[in-house]
């Protein structure tokens, strides 16, 4: 099922694999195969006495998923313990270049399944995230953000969270999405729930809710496509 667009058509728990460390698979298979929890340790390198790298990262996984700002403050970087002002500045860089190489353009969401490659990766999370995508006026995907973190088989979240950065980003439109770790894609009775409380609200407000989208690894759900908008 195709969305209708108004202008165009429309802590990571866990820890790395000891026998087969990231920099080895990233070689042997290609970064898209590694986990956010294995890039980001990659980037930061090494660990420090008491602290190590997977745990530095699992950190910064952690203040990077509850940030509701698309770029971190270095002093926020700087602060988890076993990164030093060096690596936060680095980090930061790293994470800066990635954001000004993303093209919105490129991702434009005509089709629910258009949405997955931009937020896949929290599906290796052991919590549900509970994510806002705001999109213009041609469907080109603004922002991600985590406006809630919840237990293994549920979140909580309100409206006034999943649309509050979409009023600021003058979006037109909003795509709610959150994984499931079960693996199991079908939405509960609160899932329903939600997606209808957010479907009222976005009418109220004039942000178009195009969908909800329960996610894994390998499937997802969607909302309309299943004839449930």
């Amino acid at each position: 099922m195709r969305y209708q667009e108004e202008v165009f058509e429309h802590p990571l728990e866990g820890a790395v694999e000891e026998h087969v460390r990231p920099r080895e698979r990233l070689l042997q298979q290609g970064p898209d195969r590694l986990s956010d929890l294995d890039l980001t340790a990659l980037i930061i390198g090494s660990g420090i006495k008491g602290n190590s790298v997977e745990k530095i990262a699992a950190t910064l996984l952690q203040v990077l998923d509850q940030s509701s700002e698309p770029v971190i403050e270095v002093n926020a970087v700087r602060a988890i313990p076993g990164i030093g002002t060096a690596k936060a500045a680095q980090i930061c860089a790293a994470l800066e270049y990635g954001r000004r190489r993303l093209r919105p353009a490129e991702n434009r969401i005509r089709f629910p399944q258009d949405v997955l490659p931009v937020i896949r990766h929290y599906a290796d999370r052991q919590r549900e995230h509970f994510l806002s995508i705001s999109l213009n006026g041609a469907h080109e995907v603004i922002s991600v953000r985590v406006v809630s973190i919840g237990s293994v088989n549920r979140t909580i979240v309100h409206p006034r969270e999943v649309f509050s950065d979409p009023l600021q980003d003058r979006a037109t439109a909003v795509l709610a999405a959150h994984n499931h770790p079960s693996g199991n894609v079908d939405p509960s009775d609160e899932d329903r729930e939600i997606t209808t409380r957010l479907r009222q609200a976005g009418e109220t407000l004039g942000i178009e809710l195009l969908d909800h989208i329960i996610f894994t690894q390998h499937k997802y759900y969607s909302f309309l496509e299943h004839g449930e908008f």
